[in-house]
């Protein structure tokens, strides 16, 4: 969204305001605002459907469907991770006192890099977090086969990843678990919000106990629960989002065709390709700065950039492995993680969402183009 000269990063896809007043009428009617009402099954079910997976559950944020995931798989121990995420996928292992341990990445997609998982594996690991960067899937084929062979959870974090699908099928079906976020910068939004993905209806009522303080009934707590659960506003809200969200992915497939068409051959820019088979979102734009070959940092041109209205963003850097609370862990050395380094080093990501204009990419571009 353009505002005050700027062109910002993201944009939120917007309901429009009269049929949100509308549903609005309908909750202050009822006088349900929260705890499983009917916004909040109907728009579990349209999830569902939308997404093709079998179950869903609903959550206030992204966040605390990562937490609940390791609560409910009963994980300990040592989780092996990437350390080029957003900070939640790993404050969520730290926070249920698990270990996690970081492993490099393939340049090729910014995915966990399916070869580097055994070597750091040890009798300790109980589980793989891996993260479908930037909503390319990640060879969960290869993770399920690691995974399998050596008696491992996995829980994918598909924060990024609403509505991707590799020859027809869900991502958001592969692994134990699957984590979604609805924050208002991500392709499909409820403002704030989230979603976990299971395969089967006992584990969806094990998780729906688990974001209700562990309730199974009027008087009865069956485990150490947490507060979790989406509204009826929100949920009301995510169902009118749900009806324009294709159009905004295609809006936003159209400004990743202008960029590609504009960028490719351009010495020291590289991006990411649609890959075979893949149904994207395209959720980020990232492209990686070379700097000897461009003849400017990452650094420089990220703040060309702002000094002239445009907000890119630095996504994902600095690697998570850096800070403070991580980075004395044995796996958090650059040495273990140079391709990540790099690709964090390089990065930005281009204003990518549903608003862009024609003149909002001219604007964008010439910066790059020089």
């Amino acid at each position: 969204m353009t505002g005050k000269n700027q062109i910002t990063v993201t944009s939120p896809l917007l309901p429009d305001l009269e049929e949100f007043n509308a549903l609005l009428r309908e909750i202050w009617d009822s006088q349900w605002i929260t705890n499983n009402g009917s916004f909040h099954k109907k728009l579990e079910a349209a999830l569902c459907e939308y997404l093709k997976v079998p179950y869903i559950s609903l959550f206030t944020n992204g966040t605390l469907p990562l937490l609940t995931a390791l609560q409910a798989l009963r994980i300990t121990g040592e989780v092996i991770t990437t350390p080029y995420s957003f900070v939640a996928t790993t404050h969520s292992i730290w926070w249920n006192n698990c270990k996690p341990v970081f492993i490099d990445i393939d340049p090729a997609t910014g995915n966990i890099d399916p070869d580097k998982i055994e070597a750091a594996i040890t009798p300790k690991t109980s589980a793989i977090m891996p993260v479908h960067v930037y909503g390319k899937p990640c060879d969960t084929q290869r993770i399920k086969e690691i995974a399998d062979k050596y008696g491992l959870k996995v829980i994918y974090d598909a924060a990024h990843a609403f509505g991707v699908e590799v020859n027809g099928e869900s991502i958001l079906n592969a692994g134990d678990l699957s984590t979604l976020s609805f924050h208002a910068t991500k392709v499909f939004n409820t403002i704030e919000g989230g979603a976990m993905v299971m395969h089967d209806a006992e584990t969806k009522k094990r998780i729906d106990y688990l974001k209700n303080f562990g309730f199974a009934g009027e008087t009865e707590v069956v485990g150490p629960g947490i507060n979790s659960k989406m509204d009826e506003v929100r949920s009301a809200y995510g169902l009118l989002n749900l009806q324009q969200v294709d159009a905004a992915i295609e809006a936003r497939h159209q400004v990743a065709i202008r960029y590609r068409e504009a960028l490719r051959g351009v010495s020291g820019i590289t991006f990411f390709d649609d890959m075979p088979g893949v149904r994207h979102n395209y959720s980020y734009f990232p492209i990686f700065v070379d700097a000897e070959e461009y003849g400017m940092t990452r650094d420089e041109l990220y703040f060309k950039m702002k000094r002239n209205g445009v907000l890119g963003r630095r996504y994902f850097y600095p690697l998570i492995s850096t800070f403070s609370t991580y980075r004395g862990l044995p796996s958090a050395t650059p040495e273990n993680l140079p391709k990540a380094q790099k690709m964090a080093d390089s990065v930005i990501c281009l204003p990518m969402h549903h608003n862009l204009s024609s003149s909002d990419l001219d604007q964008i571009l010439s910066l790059i183009l020089r």
